[in-house]
């Protein structure tokens, strides 16, 4: 009997509570119950951290946050700005540095087979005149030497992707990247060195002077049938040198911003010096091919003065025919026979001749 009285004091319950819930429900403004579109209503979600992360898949805005590393910009977790610097590096920079190299390759080959050697009218005559000593040899060398495999390694990093990677293969490349990137830092500054010294041995003789925009004018004697006059440089050596100096020194500047970022440059400044570095980079590596086309096989009798030191007397002329003349006043002209018996002589005339010849050209 008390059992079927706990039953229905139990089923009268029950039904009181779900009336309950009816009711209740009824109550309730329909528009709580009503489906909301996450993407239409907004997310309303307040957690920091889901704000962060939907902000850094978007990349829509520069993101700040906090970093345990206290450095320049180390509160900018995300900036869109290199991704923009990315694809400018890779696409615009890259081909332009394509297009640059290969149009100065072009254009050397078409003088080359349009105009050809420039040779010495009547020829070579063997008597010689000293020109440079050991010491401005050895520094020329050395950073010319730096310079081609500075070119070398930053031109592998430049356009690995684009030329190697299809070649060797990504494992291939990534050895030749990562050992070109070290050896690039590594020798960089052997070239701002050798730079500084170029600059103190030579800066005196590199001023422009008199009849030098003559000389630039007429292309150094291919435009026109008149003579072009030259001191000890003349004006396209001397564009040279100070085209080296200032580049040089550019690339020099850019080149340590990037080596060393802990001196409180920030992104953009880095993100600048790259592109600064890499074109001024460029330019220098391409007018070098000029340079080591007329210094080589290009004009006949130059490569001869960065082998001995000496030069011929009709090159000087060719050339430089002030300081050929120089020369003649001052009895500074070794014989072709003394010359042949003399060279490579430790204990000969010749290096007193060169000393003497030194202290007249400065």
């Amino acid at each position: 009997m008390k059992t079927q009285t706990l039953c229905i004091k139990y089923e009268t319950m029950m039904k009181f509570i779900t009336a309950l819930l009816i009711i209740l429900f009824i109550s309730l403004p329909q528009s709580s119950f009503a489906e909301v579109d996450p993407l239409q209503q907004g997310i309303s979600n307040k957690n920091p951290g889901s704000d962060l992360w939907r902000a850094v898949r978007q990349r829509t805005v520069q993101i700040q946050g906090v970093s345990q590393v206290k450095t320049v910009d180390s509160n900018i977790l995300i900036n869109p700005q290199a991704d923009k610097w990315t694809r400018f590096r890779i696409n615009e920079l890259t081909n332009f540095g394509l297009i640059l190299l290969g149009s100065v390759l072009a254009l050397i080959l078409v003088f080359f087979l349009l105009r050809g050697k420039v040779n010495i009218d009547g020829g070579l005559s063997g008597n010689m005149v000293f020109r440079f000593n050991d010491y401005e040899r050895v520094l020329h060398w050395v950073l010319a030497l730096v310079f081609l495999f500075l070119a070398l390694t930053g031109l592998t990093l430049l356009f690995g992707r684009t030329l190697l990677i299809p070649v060797f293969g990504h494992e291939v490349f990534s050895l030749l990247a990562s050992s070109s990137k070290e050896a690039h830092n590594l020798f960089g500054p052997i070239f701002i060195v050798s730079l500084l010294l170029m600059l103190i041995r030579f800066v005196k003789k590199n001023i422009y002077a008199k009849g030098d925009l003559t000389w630039l004018l007429k292309g150094g004697g291919m435009v026109g049938k008149s003579h072009v006059t030259g001191g000890f440089f003349n004006m396209g050596e001397k564009s040279w040198y100070w085209l080296v100096i200032l580049v040089g020194l550019g690339i020099s500047v850019t080149g340590l911003i990037l080596l060393f970022p802990n001196f409180g440059q920030g992104r953009i400044l880095m993100e600048l010096s790259h592109i600064l570095h890499v074109i001024g980079a460029l330019a220098l590596i391409a007018v070098s091919f000029g340079h080591m086309y007329l210094g080589s096989v290009g004009t006949e009798g130059t490569n001869e003065s960065m082998k001995s030191g000496y030069v011929d007397i009709k090159w000087a002329e060719a050339h430089h025919d002030r300081w050929a003349k120089h020369c003649h006043d001052n009895d500074l002209i070794v014989s072709a026979d003394e010359f042949a018996k003399l060279k490579g002589t430790s204990n000969s005339p010749l290096n007193s001749v060169s000393s003497s010849v030194a202290e007249l050209n400065k």
